[in-house]
């Protein structure tokens, strides 16, 4: 005998419905429009959150290269020049430091410029 959806069959809809919450139109409330829409807002959600490590690494190399621009050096003379000097920062403390503390990022700067030279 064939056994009916039932209970478990209400749980999967509700649970697809409670993801499609928001959405336009039918993409919100009918079931199989609801399904299709889900499965490619959650695609988008994972690639997304790859996406932002590499934007953020970017912005933080562009407000790192501007800072250092004021200081007459080159980004990758200056990245070049603290990791001679062991200094052990990464991008988004120093893209930090040059945006909220400029006297000590000014120190840092210095720092990598006394060793371009050596």
């Amino acid at each position: 005998m064939r056994v009916p959806g039932g209970v478990k069959h209400g749980r999967r809809r509700r649970k697809v419905l409670k993801l499609a919450k928001g959405f336009q139109g039918k993409r919100g409330s009918c079931y199989r429009i609801a399904k299709q829409s889900v499965i490619k807002a959650l695609r988008h959600q994972y690639v997304s959150r790859k996406l932002e490590k590499r934007v953020m690494r970017q912005l933080w190399m562009i407000r790192i290269g501007a800072a250092t621009r004021t200081h007459g050096v080159s980004y990758s003379s200056f990245m070049g020049g603290l990791r001679k000097a062991g200094v052990g920062l990464n991008r988004k403390m120093l893209a930090d430091l040059a945006h909220r503390d400029p006297e000590t990022f000014s120190q840092v700067v210095a720092i990598a410029k006394g060793t371009e030279h050596v």
